[in-house]
C-alpha cells in the first residue's frame, strides 16, 4: 500500500434502524479507502458479529478495502481464521486488510468459557497466531507447534493470490517489538496511545523491524482517531472543531509518521453527516498536503 489511506469505521451496532451496509456504500461513494469494524461479541447492547457484517459489507461495495480493527485472536483458532481470511480476500477482489489483536476484554472470555490469557500469553498467542496463518497460507500440510497453537499437517487451499496485509493493534514493548518483525502494518488508537507517546510507541516498531531486517517503510502505520466536526471536545481523545482546527490537528497527527488514518465519528443519525462533512471539508486538504 503507497500514499495516504484514509478510512471510516462502521460502527457494528444491531439496533433498529441500524444499517453497516449503507453506511459501508456511503463511504465507497465519498472516496474513503477504507471501512474498519471492531471485534466486541459481548455485552448488553445489540451487535452485528464483525466477521459477518465486514463480508456483508464486501459483497455489497466493489472497491473499498476492508478491514478488521481488530479481531482478537482468542475467539477464532488461527487455521481456521486463515481460511477464513484467504475465501474472504478472494471473494472481495483482494480488499481483505486483516487486523489483529491479543483480545483486551477479559470479561468478554470470561462470559465466553474461554478464560483469561496472561499479558504474555496475548502477546505469544498473536505472534504464534500469525506464523500459523502465513504458514498455512504458504505451505501444503503445515506444521506447527507452539506453546499455545499447534497443527499437523494443516493443508489449506487455495493459497491465497496476493499478500494479504496484517495490521496489528499493539501498545507494550513486546507487542510493538512484534509488530516490527512480523506485521504489515501497525494500528493504534488514540485514547490508548496519546500523540506524546506515539514517538517512542513507534520507533520501538521500526527499530524491531530493522533488527528483522526488515525496511521499516514496508509497515503501514495507522492512527485510529475520533472525531467530530463542530464539536467540542470533552476529552483530549477527541478531535474536534471547525473543520480548518480538525484539518490542522490532523496533519499534526500525519506529522508524527502515520501513513494512514482511519476515523471513528459519532454514530447515530449523525454518522452520514458527519462523514460526509469530514469527505468534503477535511480530507481534500489532508490528501492534498500528503
Amino acid at each position: 500500500m503507497s500514499g495516504l489511506l484514509l478510512g471510516l469505521n462502521i460502527p457494528t451496532s444491531a439496533a433498529p434502524g441500524a444499517d453497516p451496509v449503507a453506511l459501508a456504500r456511503q463511504a465507497e461513494a465519498l472516496g474513503f479507502d477504507f471501512v474498519s469494524a471492531s471485534d466486541h461479541l459481548h455485552g448488553g447492547q445489540p451487535t452485528h458479529e464483525t466477521w459477518t457484517m465486514l463480508a456483508w459489507i464486501a459483497a455489497a461495495t466493489t472497491r473499498i478495502r476492508v478491514a478488521t480493527r481488530v479481531l482478537a485472536v482468542p475467539y477464532r483458532h488461527p487455521p481456521v481464521l486463515a481460511k477464513m481470511a484467504e475465501t474472504f480476500d478472494r471473494l472481495s477482489g483482494g480488499r481483505l486488510i486483516l487486523g489483529l489483536g491479543g483480545g483486551a476484554s477479559n470479561q468478554e472470555f470470561h462470559a465466553f468459557g474461554l478464560g483469561a490469557r496472561s499479558p504474555r500469553d496475548k502477546i505469544d498467542g498473536l505472534e504464534e497466531a500469525i506464523q500459523v496463518i502465513r504458514g498455512v497460507w504458504a505451505q501444503p500440510r503445515f506444521s506447527f507447534d507452539g506453546r499455545l497453537y499447534h497443527t499437523d499437517g494443516a493443508d489449506v487451499e487455495p493459497k491465497p493470490e496476493r499478500h494479504i496485509p496484517i495490521w496489528l493493534g499493539t501498545f507494550g514493548p513486546r507487542a510493538l517489538a512484534l509488530t516490527g518483525r512480523l506485521a504489515d502494518g501497525w494500528i493504534p488508537s488514540l485514547d490508548h496511545a496519546p500523540p506524546a507517546t506515539v514517538p517512542q510507541l513507534r520507533a520501538r516498531v521500526l527499530a524491531a523491524a530493522r533488527q528483522a531486517g526488515r525496511d521499516p517503510a514496508e509497515i503501514t502505520c495507522t492512527y485510529n482517531v475520533e472525531v467530530e466536526l463542530g464539536g467540542v471536545a470533552a476529552q483530549p481523545t477527541v478531535v474536534s472543531g471547525s473543520p480548518e482546527a480538525v484539518t490542522d490537528q490532523l496533519l499534526g497527527l500525519l506529522a508524527l509518521g502515520f501513513t494512514a488514518l482511519n476515523f471513528l465519528v459519532p454514530g447515530g443519525p449523525g454518522f452520514h453527516e458527519q462523514s460526509e462533512r469530514l469527505a468534503r471539508e477535511v480530507i481534500p486538504a489532508l490528501r492534498a498536503a500528503a
